[in-house]
């Protein structure tokens, strides 16, 4: 069966195209469902094609648009339609967020962006299949020096050696470090071994005066402050 088309003799989703164009520089991303959001997104990737099933069928497979963006190379695979140049638009989507929020936390104290430094840990960790280990250093200020994902282990358990943590905080002179993992499983809870390993770093980070902000956890279902619970 042939492509169906305009009576100009232009594929019809030309003309669905340039709708979802104007309607989004007119009323921005707010004014868009989220699939049709994702169909702006696929067009560079899939020019000749009509990209709403496509979009609809990774919105129905992955659940939410931060599903489709955080989904792994090979499980975006699976979806038929799926290639590389799509999966390139995903992830260039989903690290000029993070970017984004990344300078929005430059030249500002933790404590004033604090809410905005969790939704920045979240968006980078919360979907990770693996655990990861992050430390974000900070100077007197309380304004951030480096952030540093430190190591990465499996779906449940990822090492952290304290001499590592304290050798890389004496190396950028922070004053004090914030403790970030996450939890692949989506509850971010802490386990009785994420309570004893950060107790262990505060301890070895105070004898060199050095503080441990706070240890956040980070799952899809949400975050947890090791401090707010009184944990540390």
């Amino acid at each position: 069966m042939g492509e169906f088309k305009d009576a100009q003799g232009a594929p019809h989703y030309q003309g669905h195209r340039t709708r979802l164009r104007q309607r989004f520089m007119q009323g921005g991303a707010q004014a868009m469902p989220d699939y049709e959001l994702l169909e702006l997104i696929l067009f560079r990737a899939i020019p000749r094609r009509d990209t709403k099933p496509l979009a609809k069928e990774l919105l129905h497979k992955f659940g939410t648009f931060a599903g489709v963006l955080n989904a792994s190379h090979e499980q975006l695979k699976e979806v038929k339609g799926v290639g590389d140049a799509v999966i390139t638009e995903l992830k260039l989507i989903k690290a000029s967020a993070l970017r984004l929020m990344q300078s929005d936390l430059e030249e500002k104290t933790v404590l004033s962006s604090w809410k905005a430094m969790v939704r920045y840990v979240c968006a980078a960790m919360a979907y990770e299949p693996r655990e990861q280990f992050r430390i974000i250093f900070l100077d007197k200020r309380n304004q951030i020096i480096a952030d540093e994902v430190q190591s990465e282990g499996t779906i449940d358990h990822t090492p952290v050696y304290t001499r590592e943590v304290v050798k890389r905080a004496l190396e950028f002179g922070a004053a004090s470090i914030i403790l970030v993992h996450n939890h692949p499983s989506g509850d971010p809870t802490p386990s009785r071994a994420d309570v004893r390993m950060t107790k262990e770093i505060v301890d070895a980070l105070e004898k060199i005066d050095i503080l441990v902000f706070d240890h956040i956890i980070v799952g899809k279902d949400g975050h947890a402050s090791l401090k707010q619970l009184e944990l540390i």
